[in-house]
């Protein structure tokens, strides 16, 4: 299948590849379908492009390289809707957001993908220890280093 994509132009991707949100993500309810894109080798940021809307993707990160603790409590219904069995089969990602020279991780509103079934939800934790912008990264500006 071809994705047509702002920002990398037309993505071949396989079928099987496609991520089922049922319920779509918080304030994106209408866009369901989506695939998870490797810019790089490096593998520690994902673009989450939705099939229905080239302008609409994503950055994504697994939230473990950036915080080793973190948990995202998954309720059985919850694990029941997206067909986890166990919650080991899961992979949790977090949406990353940039602001100022700051990237930041949306703790609190993790992404739950089932590999084997392409079934994914994004969930609301209600735990306070986790929260939207917690910062995983300072960018520095090449310009003001480069004159420095």
């Amino acid at each position: 299948m071809n994705v047509q994509t702002t920002r990398f132009g037309i993505v071949e991707v396989n079928d099987d590849r496609v991520l089922n949100f049922d319920s779509g993500m918080l304030g994106f309810s209408s866009y369901t379908s989506f695939v998870l894109l490797q810019p790089d080798e490096d593998g520690i940021f994902f673009w989450l492009q939705s099939i229905e809307a080239p302008e609409l993707a994503f950055v994504v990160t697994d939230p473990q390289i950036w915080v080793p603790e973190y948990e995202a409590t998954i309720r059985t219904e919850q694990m029941e809707s997206v067909g986890l069995e166990r919650i080991d089969d899961a992979q949790v990602f977090v949406i990353v957001n940039k602001y100022d020279n700051t990237l930041t991780a949306n703790l609190q509103g993790p992404l739950i993908l089932n590999l084997r079934n392409q079934e994914a939800m994004q969930l609301v934790l209600a735990e306070k220890r986790w929260t939207t912008r917690h910062e995983i990264a300072q960018l520095t500006d090449e310009r003001s280093a480069a004159s420095a």
